[in-house]
C-alpha cells in the first residue's frame, strides 16, 4: 500500500479530519475551493498508522498554514461522524472502494493574526480564498452531500465554542430537514 494513501476501512469508508476554526469574535473560518465555486471547511484524510491529532495538524498546515502554535485546540467530536458520497462521486474502479467519510471533527481557536493563514504550503492548493462567517453559516456554504455532517459536527461541537452563553440559534434560512441530522446516529 501507498504510505501516503488515506485510509479506507473495510465498509468503504476514507478516514477524515475535520477543522473548525474560531476566530475571537467567535466566527469560523471557510475556505473557497481552488478554481472551484465551493465552499468548506479545513479537511483531509488519514493515513495509515497516522494519528487523528497528527493528521490534523499536517492538514492544518497543508490547507491552511497555520502550525500547531498558531492555534489551541478546544475540543473535539466524540467518535466519528459519517456521509455517504452520491453515486456519481464514487470512483468504482478505484480499490480499495470509497463510498463516503468518516470524519473526527475539531474545534481550533485561533491564537495568531489572520495574516498567517495561507494556500500555498501543500503539494497542491486546497483553497484560493477565505471568509470569516458565523458559526451555522457553512452548512448553507458545503455541498449538499456534506451539510448533515456540518450540522452534527457544529451541534456536537456548540458547547466548546459558546461555553458560557450557548450557541446562537440556527437562522432564518435553515431549513427544517437540516434538524434530521440532528436526530440520525452519529458516531460509530
Amino acid at each position: 500500500m501507498d504510505k501516503d494513501a488515506d485510509f479506507i476501512d473495510a465498509d468503504g469508508y476514507r478516514a477524515n479530519v475535520g477543522v473548525v476554526l474560531m476566530n475571537d469574535d467567535r466566527q469560523v473560518f471557510i475556505g473557497g475551493r481552488a478554481g472551484a465555486r465551493g465552499w468548506q471547511f479545513p479537511q483531509g484524510g488519514i493515513q495509515p498508522e497516522e494519528s487523528t491529532e497528527h493528521a490534523l495538524f499536517r492538514e492544518l498546515h497543508e490547507e491552511v498554514g497555520l502550525t500547531p502554535s498558531d492555534v489551541e485546540v478546544v475540543g473535539s467530536t466524540e467518535g466519528w461522524l459519517r456521509y455517504r458520497l452520491p453515486d456519481r462521486y464514487i470512483r468504482r474502479e478505484r480499490q480499495p472502494l470509497c463510498i463516503g467519510q468518516k470524519q473526527r471533527w475539531f474545534l481550533l481557536h485561533m491564537q495568531s493574526a489572520v495574516d498567517r493563514v495561507r494556500f500555498d504550503l501543500g503539494p497542491e492548493p486546497e483553497f484560493d480564498r477565505c471568509r470569516w462567517v458565523d458559526y451555522w453559516r457553512p452548512v448553507k456554504e458545503v455541498v449538499y452531500f456534506k451539510r448533515p455532517v456540518y450540522v452534527r459536527a457544529l451541534h456536537e461541537l456548540a458547547p466548546l465554542a459558546f461555553p458560557a452563553d450557548g450557541p446562537p440559534p440556527p437562522p432564518s434560512w435553515w431549513p427544517r430537514r437540516w434538524q434530521h441530522a440532528l436526530k440520525e446516529p452519529a458516531h460509530e
